[in-house]
């Protein structure tokens, strides 16, 4: 299957962008009556037919809709401190939409080494692993967030902090206290962890103590093992 991203498409025509077209008809060597997939991001998959096989304007015609393509049974927000080394991050995006995730918040947080990240930089990595992947959602990606404006943020499901700290109180392991088909929020932090404080406001608000394990993670690493456990747990 070959999949393109097409947010703005109206059926039953669409004309692929240029860059798109180009990698359609030159790369793929794809040609009138050929069959190719789009996605919209949200969650409907077209089947669709090449009726013009321009290399700057391939049109095609949808012939089939499946809605809600592989739709998760949960949905995971991931709110993870942007690392110093930017590769790292974007591994994380990578890896974590080829999982499953529904929203991803980068956090700024006391300890944070980057506290900038290039938006549409990011948009794209999400967006290749999105066709890579085959998959019909997109994964939000929102702008750099305060950890503690997030943490006061109001949010209709289950809130968790996965921190190092063992002066904090105790911590129970992430698989063993969540359930199918749940909402959740989980805040991973920078390189730093989150400090004394962070934790302490994140537990005033509702957010529960995790732990990922016993073994120490890098930021990017804990970030995917979260989003593991949470799929795995969902049987996927």
């Amino acid at each position: 299957m070959q999949l393109f991203y097409a947010p703005d498409i109206t059926p039953p025509l669409y004309t692929l962008n240029e860059e798109e077209s180009k990698h359609c008809i030159r790369v793929l060597r794809l040609s009138i009556g050929d069959i190719l997939h789009l996605t919209d991001g949200r969650g409907n998959m077209y089947e669709c037919r090449i009726v013009e096989a321009h290399q700057h304007h391939c049109t095609v015609e949808v012939v089939k809709t499946i809605e809600e393509y592989e739709k998760l049974p949960y949905e995971l927000t991931m709110a993870v401190a942007p690392t110093k080394n930017i590769d790292r991050y974007e591994w994380f995006l990578e890896k974590a939409t080829e999982v499953g995730v529904s929203c991803i918040i980068p956090i700024e947080c006391d300890h944070s080494e980057r506290r900038i990240i290039k938006h549409e930089r990011e948009e794209r990595v999400i967006t290749s692993a999105v066709k890579q992947s085959l998959k019909a959602y997109h994964p939000t990606l929102e702008n750099m967030t305060p950890v503690k404006e997030l943490i006061a943020r109001p949010f209709d499901g289950r809130k968790f902090i996965a921190h190092c700290d063992s002066n904090c109180g105790e911590r129970l392991f992430l698989p063993s206290i969540i359930k199918k088909t749940e909402k959740l929020l989980i805040l991973i932090g920078p390189e730093g962890d989150f400090s004394p404080e962070e934790i302490k406001f994140a537990l005033e608000n509702g957010f529960e103590p995790i732990s990922l394990g016993t073994q120490r993670l890098r930021t990017e690493t804990a970030a995917v093992a979260a989003t593991v456990m949470v799929a795995t747990i969902n049987g996927l």
